[in-house]
């Protein structure tokens, strides 16, 4: 099994506040799909773009799904002009994810 067809075993949340409501998907894989193409909507610089393409892109699913097993969630910021956006990944049973 390759990094791209990994896939958690439990649905997930996806969010980044202020930008998208939260959003469940199945599969890990689509959630960072999304959340990909959720970030590079915004005016974020290079470096930033760069960061989350390596954080949440197709290789990093077995990394996120580890996180997520053992912490509960995975949060970054994505800082749009002056104003920090917190990105949360959570398992999206009721209650996991504050």
């Amino acid at each position: 099994m390759t990094g791209t067809e990994h896939t958690a075993s439990f649905p997930v949340t996806v969010e980044v506040r202020g930008i998208t409501e939260p959003a469940r998907f199945m599969r890990l894989s689509d959630a960072l799909t999304a959340l990909l193409g959720s970030l590079r909507a915004l005016p974020l610089d290079a470096e930033q773009r760069k960061y989350f393409d390596d954080l949440f892109g197709p290789d990093a699913v077995p990394s996120i799904e580890h996180r997520l097993t053992t912490f509960g969630q995975v949060r970054a910021l994505a800082h749009v002009g002056l104003t920090a956006h917190v990105i949360k990944l959570c398992p999206a049973d009721p209650g996991v994810c504050p």
